[in-house]
């Protein structure tokens, strides 16, 4: 759908190994522009935030968010799908508000915006802070550990993918097998 432009659809993974990618700066920045490639309409207007700040100075967070707004707010748009993986990999420490707080901001404020054209999937663990403000935001929520049989339809997946995917094709018998028994056995962990 998003191919044939029925749809626009953007996609981040928070990554605790990567410090642009868990925190609302990396978030926003990695929809803008994911979201700019699907539309003229984003393109444009996130080619004109970009060329006022040109001249070297950066874009606070709210400015970032402020355009990642603009973009919902657009009449005549195709639905937009953000998808936030890894909710609570966002970390806790250090920054004041944390990190994760602002990421769960962002969620609540995207959430009850009520943007017409917005969807949006949010994974985590359910840590406390997640819990909090997810849980009363949530249309549908799915507890893959609540679940029946989701191990094996993991172990599936996993099976399908390495068994079929071209550069695993190369790889011994053995070598298959471990990444499948090692995967199987982790799917409760991260």
């Amino acid at each position: 759908m998003r191919r044939a432009g029925l749809v626009s659809l953007a996609y981040h993974y928070c990554d605790f190994r990567d410090d642009k990618k868990k925190d609302l700066r990396g978030l926003v920045s990695s929809l803008l522009v994911q979201l700019c490639h699907q539309s003229d309409s984003y393109c444009d207007m996130v080619s004109k935030f970009y060329s006022e700040y040109a001249k070297g100075c950066c874009p606070s967070d709210t400015a970032l968010v402020s355009c990642l707004e603009g973009l919902l707010k657009l009449p005549g748009q195709t639905p937009v799908y953000l998808i936030v993986d890894a909710l609570d990999e966002c970390p806790t420490t250090s920054d004041m508000p944390p990190a994760r707080e602002k990421v769960l901001l962002l969620v609540r404020q995207l959430t009850v915006s009520n943007y017409p054209n917005l969807r949006m999937c949010v994974t985590s663990r359910l840590e406390p802070d997640v819990r909090v403000v997810l849980e009363p935001l949530s249309f549908r929520s799915i507890s893959l550990h609540d679940e029946s049989g989701h191990r094996e339809v993991i172990a599936r997946f996993i099976k399908s993918v390495v068994n079929t995917d071209p550069n695993m094709g190369k790889w011994r018998a053995t070598d298959k097998e471990l990444v499948i028994s090692v995967l199987t056995h982790k799917v409760d962990g991260m």
